[in-house]
């Protein structure tokens, strides 16, 4: 892969990022109310506390993951590691550091990279600017956190996908002073290595971290290398500014093993497929991203908040073609929080803008042997996606909210064929495959929050989506009638749950119900073993997301020591509403049943020691037709570690204790046969080991 030889911009739009975890911590000693917060502070970059006493506000099913549930993981690599206790959330590891993620069945039809949830990492976007990406650019070494809004509950952040978003949030000198040293070792030829340094000074503080990872994968053809560097630097004017500068470079070399049959999968799980060896297929990414965020009190009560960031991104990869993509996108976002009374009520009124503009210089070769042959298509593709919104929370009594919203969006996408070389007929010798399209929307928002007491609190809300196609949805559609074949995915979702903590046991409890209008599915093509992205008449996403963590015993054996038990399950019923093809069959691709738990005991000298479970009780289907299934499976697995005090820590992990063989992801189809290559191996018996050094 080149090396990026001219200044690489990486640009985001998203909002700041705050979050709730009500039932993701419940940690003895300290007090989880639902009161209403005080004014945010004025932080670029908001500390967990903070970020968790501003999603109280939030009429909807929202959550922190802490990086202290995935950095005691040696070996995580994947969003699988990093959310497996977070319900409602389905992101299965395909190959390396590439997952299959979905909330609430969001982009259930794509094959390949991102859609349907807007993934940023500081509130700077790692999707590009259309709303399609990769997940390799998230390094959980690296965070503090991870802010988890399903559907609708992004709604401030500009995400108007029916999965709603993700935000990494970069550790800080603030939250992680001093030095750490971090080297970890495993299976499959796992090697990775860190090292930070965070220092403060008067009122400005930097944090600095470099990482490097190489592995030699659980299948055949899965190797892969990257190289991260990630710093932000952070000065505080006053007690009510501050402004933070972020820098991330990535560059990452995978190889991908491919989807194989259902057979080959189960029987064989380490075969990759074989034109992915013919074809040497990778996906290599070469990334910078430099970003500025800033908050300002300019008096009490009004918080101002804006940011801009920019994007150079290089894709370097081979498959069916060579496809060599250079992507600059520039974003940016202004949000104002204003807190006052209306009528003898506490009043919060929040008003914002997000822009997103993209540009990809797109170019498609013959793929020989994962060099690039000849060229066979190149055109200049546009992206932009903006939206304005306004949200109002009135208390009409001091435990009672109303939220009403209104998020206003335009998008637009292009492609402008610069190839021109596909004889068509004698009177038009060349087809030009360009073309365009535009798609605006109104959202409006309804919410409902009851402090039912200090400690639990019931939330609903009824929230309108609209999530425009992406230029990999809409550049194959230029041959058989253009952009204007696809329209938007309209959704209206309802959401009704609870969370709270009652003694030692924290909970979350949601249930939704999603109406879909012109779903992006994809569905069979002109041509045999084809498909093209359609819209679907109407589809039906519905749930349960639950969460608990209960702290179970205390001085059990020793005194001061814990034994928890946490657990996360989502149901997920997603289907067809009197299709005229598929009636009212499953979507394929995600499961119905989904539970993790572990349960771990913690020593107060310093040891602890967690078995843990994630069973997929029933297959699901991986085509529309509802013909080809995966398999149920259970797996078994556990870790511990042990502090040794003066910044000492080592810990270890085995996964799949059984080597239970199992389909961990498959692609879906329109009618699948029993030899159709859609699934990939979930990982065989594995081993991690870490040790870390902090100074």
């Amino acid at each position: 892969m080149r090396l990026i030889t001219r200044c690489r911009l990486l640009a985001g739009t998203a909002l700041l990022a705050p979050t709730l975890a009500f039932a993701q911590e419940a940690t003895p000693g300290i007090s989880i109310t639902v009161t209403a917060p005080p004014i945010p502070a004025a932080a670029a970059t908001p500390s967990n506390e903070q970020a968790t006493e501003e999603a109280r506000r939030i009429p909807g099913n929202v959550s922190i993951v802490p990086a202290e549930r995935f950095l005691d993981r040696p070996g995580s690599t994947t969003l699988r590691e990093m959310l497996d206790l977070t319900p409602g959330v389905f992101a299965q590891p395909k190959w390396g550091e590439d997952s299959r993620l979905s909330i609430r069945g969001s982009g259930l039809a794509r094959n390949f990279h991102l859609r349907g949830v807007r993934l940023t990492l500081d509130g700077m976007p790692i999707n590009q600017a259309d709303g399609s990406g990769d997940f390799q650019e998230l390094d959980a070494q690296l965070l503090q956190r991870l802010e988890v809004f399903r559907g609708g509950n992004a709604f401030a952040l500009g995400a108007n996908t029916l999965g709603g978003a993700l935000n990494g949030v970069s550790q800080t000198a603030q939250s992680n002073p001093g030095g750490t040293v971090r080297l970890e070792a495993g299976s499959h030829g796992f090697a990775r290595g860190l090292l930070s340094y965070g220092a403060t000074a008067g009122q400005a503080d930097a944090f600095i971290a470099y990482s490097t990872l190489s592995q030699e994968g659980f299948r055949d053809h899965s190797a892969g290398r990257s190289q991260r560097v990630n710093g932000n630097v952070g000065y505080r004017w006053s007690d009510n500014a501050e402004t933070r500068f972020y820098v991330t470079y990535n560059n990452i070399w995978q190889q991908i093993p491919g989807a194989v049959t259902r057979d080959q999968a189960l029987r064989s799980p380490r075969t990759a497929a074989s034109a992915n060896l013919a074809g040497d297929y990778q996906r290599n990414i070469e990334s910078l991203r430099l970003g500025s965020r800033t908050a300002v009190r300019p008096m009490e009560g009004v918080l101002l908040e804006a940011g801009i960031s920019l994007v150079r991104r290089e894709l370097d990869h081979p498959i069916f073609q060579y496809i060599d993509q250079r992507n600059d996108d520039v974003g940016a976002y202004a949000r104002a929080t204003l807190d006052g009374v209306v009528g003898g009520m506490d009043h919060r009124l929040v008003v914002g803008a997000n822009a997103a503009i993209g540009v990809t210089d797109s170019n498609r070769y013959l793929n020989i042997g994962g060099r690039a042959g000849a060229r066979t298509a190149s055109s200049l593709d546009r992206a932009r996606t903006n939206d304005l919104y306004a949200e109002s929370t009135l208390r009409v009594r001091p435990d009672v909210a109303i939220i009403t919203g209104l998020q206003a969006g335009e998008a637009y996408r292009s492609s402008r064929d610069r190839f021109l070389t596909e004889a068509v007929t004698s009177a038009d010798p060349f087809r030009d495959d360009s073309g365009s399209g535009h798609w605006q929307w109104l959202n409006p928002r309804f919410g409902a929050l009851w402090d039912v007491t200090d400690q639990a609190q019931l939330f609903a809300n009824l929230t309108w989506s609209t999530e425009p196609p992406t230029l990999s949805d809409l550049t194959p559609l230029v041959a058989v009638g253009g952009f204007s074949r696809l329209d938007a995915q309209r959704a209206v979702t309802a959401e009704i749950g609870t969370r709270g903590r009652q003694g030692d046991l924290s909970y979350e409890v949601t249930l939704y119900r999603s109406w879909i209008k012109d779903e992006i599915q994809l569905l069979a093509g002109p041509t045999a073993g084809t498909s093209l992205a359609q819209n679907v008449d109407r589809t039906i996403h519905q749930g349960i997301e639950a969460g608990a963590d209960w702290l179970a015993a205390r001085d059990s054996i020793a005194v001061g020591d814990t034994l928890r038990l946490r657990g996360a399950y989502t149901f997920s019923d997603f289907r067809f509403d009197g299709d005229r093809s598929y009636g009212d069959n499953e979507l394929p691709g995600a499961p119905r049943h989904l539970l993790r738990a572990e349960l771990r005991y913690a020593h107060p000298a310093g040891g602890w020691v967690a078995p843990h479970l994630d069973w997929v009780p029933q297959a699901f289907y991986a085509d529309n037709a509802n013909t080809l299934k995966t398999s149920s499976y259970a797996l078994f697995g556990i870790r511990g570690g042990w502090d040794f005090g003066h910044g000492v820590t080592a810990f270890a992990e085995a996964r799949n204790l059984g080597d239970t063989r199992y389909i961990s992801s498959t692609s879906v189809a329109t009618v699948a046969a029993a030899n159709s290559a859609l699934f990939e191996p979930g990982f065989g018996r594995s081993v991690f080991a870490g040790v870390q050094f902090r100074f």
